[in-house]
């Protein structure tokens, strides 16, 4: 397995989890920033996990940024997921959360979606993490992984290998 997990933190919280992400998943995986990409890293992967914090009900602009410069050919086919880190508050009503917005735009160019957009909790705006995010991180990557089929770069209905 070859996976690629993208990510842009502010507060640093988004950062903990994809690091906690990658932990769990076995075999070549690096963890990059999304102001760090290039995007020929993403010509040889079986998976790619987007995540970011929520900014207004939008990922930060790095993310936004990595989004708009993924062409639909380079992970036309790829197994795909997106998470978000969040805070619980009214605002939400208005502007929602990041992970669907990232995983409908990895779907719109052709990846294939493994699964539910990930939610992982920070206590206020800055954080921390709230207890047990981090365990959910990892079992949150364990599911997906069951759902990944890296040789034929796609996944089984049923959510088995």
């Amino acid at each position: 397995m070859k996976a690629l997990i993208v990510f842009d933190s502010v507060y640093g919280n988004t950062e903990k989890i994809a690091k906690a992400i990658a932990g769990a998943i076995s075999g070549d995986v690096k963890v990059l920033r999304a102001s760090e990409v290039n995007p020929s890293e993403l010509e040889f992967i079986d998976l790619l996990i987007v995540g970011s914090p929520t900014q207004g009900g939008r990922p930060t602009l790095a993310t936004q940024d990595f989004l708009d410069k993924v062409s639909k050919p380079a992970i036309k086919g790829i197994n795909v997921a997106a998470f978000d880190t969040r805070f619980s508050t009214k605002l939400v009503g208005i502007f929602g959360y990041t992970a669907g917005k990232i995983a409908d735009s990895l779907k719109r160019n052709g990846g294939n979606l493994l699964a539910s957009p990930g939610a992982f909790f920070v206590k206020g705006k800055e954080g921390p993490l709230k207890e047990g995010e981090l365990e959910h991180a990892a079992s949150w990557a364990k599911e997906i992984l069951k759902r990944c089929n890296p040789q034929e770069r796609s996944c089984r209905t049923d959510g088995g290998c």
